[in-house]
């Protein structure tokens, strides 16, 4: 029987991975993997989640299960951050659940779209290659428009066409800050356009929220689809805390649903959890507890919530300084790097063809996605020249 698989071509980031540990050259850097790192290159585990994880392991009593729902202390704990303090349930419309990381709740939600009856998704691209693979393997149709213009700017006039040509049944996903791969996001003036197109041709929006705070801070990252979920009557949510509490390796995530007006959304909401518990249930059992747990106690502790803050600051601080530095650094060779200075997060879209990739890790040791996608944050300020002059020389 398995003799009729056909091989799959193997994941180019884990290619890439291997390549970097495998070059022996001392001053090569690593714009590749999607994981925060300091100045000094490391990725350090939070001291909040360093405390917290030592809490549990001084008081937690029991490793028995906890449901398809998983941790909903952690589940609740987070709603304040992400719908804001003042009704972080939006009246009862909104209830969550534990996920395998941001991926686990994606998956979720798009299998669930496609349950409830959504028959196309529109994508901005380019996207995050998880999007599409999932997309691809849960069978669903989709369709792109250019989330990027040339200049580094969001092209707001494609999601809107995207929106208001979509018909009956049709869905949106869209990435809820520091876009992955660009680090486009829009301002909060097109987000308001968007939830206003949205509300108006009900097209059902699926917002990926993967890097709050890793912009300009946590509420401001919000705001944009915020806007967008006071506008509409239902909506998914997916969540990572892998970046933003540096728990990469525990799949930290959650999944949500807006469902539903204050006077008659209870009903429709307990149907639409009870189908994403039955679709959790087939598809991971229940999620995994510990890392969850950790940010529960940070949450729920207002010391450890705000060194968490504060670690999360420094993070972005340092982001935001490779940032500028680059945009300083105005043109190298064809390419402007002022773009990345008004955008945020980890990741940067460069327009490099996949030869001139080749030549920057051949004869200079860095490397990079061959879309041309960098991680921001593998630059600090001992390599950031050697970086500049190289894509001065495979571009000039």
């Amino acid at each position: 029987m398995l003799h009729r698989l056909e091989p799959q071509s193997p994941d180019a980031l884990l290619a890439l991975i291997k390549l970097h540990a495998a070059d022996a050259r001392p001053d090569k850097v690593d714009l590749g993997v999607g994981v925060y790192r300091t100045g000094q290159g490391d990725t350090p585990v939070f001291a909040a989640i360093k405390a917290a994880e030592q809490r549990l392991v001084d008081t937690q009593d029991s490793k028995s299960y906890l449901g398809p729902e998983g941790d909903m202390g952690f589940v609740n704990a987070l709603m304040p951050y992400i719908f804001g303090t003042d009704d972080p349930a939006m009246g009862g419309r909104i209830a969550g659940m534990q996920t395998p990381g941001g991926t686990g709740a994606v998956r979720l939600a798009l299998a669930l779209a496609q349950k409830a009856g959504m028959m196309r998704l529109h994508m901005g691209t380019p996207s995050w290659p998880n999007h599409a693979q999932i997309i691809k393997d849960i069978g669903l149709d989709w369709t792109a428009f250019d989330h990027a213009n040339p200049d580094g700017s969001a092209n707001v006039d494609a999601v809107l066409a995207a929106i208001r040509g979509a018909g009956p049944g049709e869905g949106v996903l869209l990435h809820g800050c520091c876009h992955n791969p660009t680090g486009i996001d829009y301002t909060p003036d097109q987000w308001d356009a968007i939830g206003d197109a949205i509300a108006e041709t009900g097209v059902f929006p699926i917002i990926d929220v993967a890097y709050q705070g890793l912009g300009k801070g946590m509420e401001e990252d919000a705001s944009g689809f915020r806007s967008v979920l006071a506008k509409v009557p239902e909506a998914f949510i997916a969540y990572s805390c892998d970046k933003n509490f540096g728990m990469y390796r525990d799949r930290v995530g959650a999944f949500y649903i807006l469902a539903g007006s204050e006077a008659d959304g209870a009903a429709t909401l307990e149907k639409a959890f009870s189908n994403a518990n039955a679709l959790a249930r087939a598809s991971w059992s229940m999620p995994p507890d510990h890392g969850a747990a950790a940010v529960r106690l940070i949450l729920r502790d207002a010391d450890l919530t705000a060194q968490w803050l504060y670690e999360l600051d420094q993070m972005r601080a340092r982001m935001n300084q490779v940032r500028a530095r680059l945009a300083e650094a105005g043109t190298a060779g064809s390419v402007d790097l002022t773009p990345l200075g008004t955008q945020n997060g980890l990741f940067s879209m460069l327009p490099v063809t996949a030869d001139q990739v080749r030549q920057l890790r051949e004869e200079h040791a860095i490397y990079m996605a061959g879309s041309g996608r960098i991680n921001v944050a593998g630059l600090t300020f001992d390599n950031m020249e050697k970086f500049i002059t190289a894509i001065a020389d495979v571009t000039g």
